[in-house]
């Protein structure tokens, strides 16, 4: 999902480090919100000015943390008392629409992302996340009654129970912080879980703002909830092998989510994945090409291309190429872009110079490799802004087919029949998202072909808190939301007892 390259769930800030400067927030660690000796800076990414500092936890922090979470789960009532996690995420969805704006404000400035996206899956989405979870767990079975069965000349009454995994490691990435931070707190804590949350080294001021306002607004006990932030990739190592971590749960890049497997391992723990895409669109002969040029333009314009979920390889019919080529560079030249702030912006700025500069040599190497530039390819300074860009005549093996860029990048690839569309679709190590535009019957055939977790048949929009989301192959194990969220959270507890004679 993201550029993250250690187990720290990202790389560090390009702002330096300031051991002088005190931070603007503080981390959450067994129901204290503390300070750290060191701190590091956040950047706008937009305007390359200093949101603000955050302290740059220790490994020593991560074990306290880790510590705190095992003894909430071992020691208090915590797991067993449903009524408290039913009122304490109630009091969190209030307290998250009551100080909205106040997130959304940092949102803008330090993720680079604009009022509409608040308004969708930036914050407003996400904080219905935890009210879900809330009205979920009042109706939710956690237990289930198998019947009796006949054994030895006995009868013998079976039963399931579920119940929570324990202690859990939520790492995550950069991109959609609210998001990603409250679609694994939310259905953990529903489950009964303890949690230490680390947010992503780019981004760590809004995490730490979660933090804050359940330290100060909810009765969620002391140490249920933890809140890291640092640079320093160790401190993820600590959470992602400490022995007293019964669960992973870790949003960010393929690369990185395989660390994590390998780390995890040593202790046989649980973990849930969610990583990179190169999804497909495939527009049928019959489809319409106006909306698929429109969807898919402003779809890898869409918070500067940097959603795991984002079409990325756009195929299209070989008789008609020329002609939705022309749509999608039309479309791309509507797009907006500029500081968030600013009034009529559609793409903000990516993360940080090193994604750009990631990105950007991408885009050069494709071109180099016989790709044509149709639109864009540009940086765009001060801030780091790069232009919505198109590229045909792209192999399907190539690497700009191949690699996630997560950044504003449309490459189109020209099959010639339903069956090479599939083919190309599934040529990737990905299996995340998918789009498929044409006539109804036709298209929902095609798409159940595809081996990927998500599908949007002419433009329909899958996600939101009651849908699972996660993906096939290379982008993950598990799902995230929807009953399939929750119980990626709990173990099943087999019972069986003897029906007197």
């Amino acid at each position: 999902m993201t550029e993250a390259s250690t187990i720290s769930g990202g790389a560090p800030s390009a702002a330096s480090e300031s051991p002088q400067r005190p931070a603007d927030r503080r981390m959450l660690i067994d129901g204290a919100l503390v300070e750290t000796p060191r701190t590091f800076a956040s950047l706008n990414p937009a305007t390359e000015e200093i949101v603000g500092y955050a302290p740059d936890a220790s490994v020593a922090d991560a074990e306290a943390a880790v510590a705190a979470a095992r003894r909430a789960f071992d020691t208090t009532g915590w797991a067993t008392d449903t009524p408290l996690r039913i009122r304490c995420l109630e009091q969190l969805h209030r307290v998250l629409i009551e100080h909205r704006d106040e997130l959304a404000e940092l949102t803008i400035a330090e993720v680079g992302a604009t009022p509409a996206m608040c308004a969708g899956a930036q914050l407003d989405a996400p904080i219905g996340i935890v009210d879900y979870y809330a009205q979920l767990l009042k109706t939710y079975p956690l237990s289930e009654d198998l019947g009796n069965s006949e054994s030895h000349g006995m009868t013998h009454h079976r039963w399931v129970e579920k119940e929570a995994a324990g202690v859990v490691a939520a790492i995550i990435a950069y991109n959609y912080l609210t998001q990603l931070a409250l679609a694994k707190l939310a259905p953990a804590l529903a489950a009964g879980c303890t949690v230490v949350l680390k947010g992503a080294p780019d981004t760590p001021l809004i995490t730490l703002a979660l933090g804050e306002l359940i330290a100060n607004h909810t009765d969620i006990p002391a140490g249920v909830v933890n809140v890291l932030s640092g640079a320093d990739p160790d401190v993820g190592v600590a959470l992602t092998t400490s022995p007293d971590v019964d669960m992973i749960t870790f949003t960010g890049s393929t690369p990185t989510g395989r660390a994590i497997m390998a780390a995890a391992s040593q202790t046989c723990k649980k973990v849930f994945l969610e990583l990179g895409g190169k999804s497909a669109a495939i527009v049928l002969d019959d489809g319409d090409f106006d909306t698929a040029a429109l969807f898919t333009a402003f779809a890898v314009a869409s918070h500067a291309g940097q959603g795991c979920a984002i079409t990325t390889r756009l195929l299209v019919p070989r008789k008609h190429h020329d002609e939705i080529v022309e749509k999608v560079k039309n479309n791309f030249g509507l797009v907006t872009y500029g500081n968030p702030a600013d009034n009529g912006i559609y793409m903000g700025p990516l993360n940080s110079r090193k994604q750009r500069d990631k990105v950007d040599g991408l885009v050069r190497r494709a071109i180099a490799a016989g790709a044509t530039l149709v639109t864009g390819g540009e940086k765009i300074d001060p801030g780091f802004f790069y232009t919505p860009t198109l590229l045909t005549s792209v192999d399907p093996d190539s690497e700009i087919a191949q690699e996630e860029a997560f950044g504003p990048v449309l490459v189109v690839i020209a099959y010639d029949d339903d069956d090479d569309a599939v083919r190309i679709a599934n040529n990737s190590i990905y299996g995340l998202s998918g789009a498929v535009f044409g006539s109804e019957d036709r298209a929902v055939a095609v798409a159940r072909r595809i081996r990927t977790g998500t599908l949007s048949i002419n433009g329909g929009m899958y996600f939101g808190p009651d849908c699972p989301f996660g993906g096939f192959k290379q982008s993950g194990i598990g799902r995230e939301m929807g009953t399939a969220g929750l119980e990626e959270f709990l173990e099943r507890k087999t019972f069986a007892t003897v029906v007197p004679a």
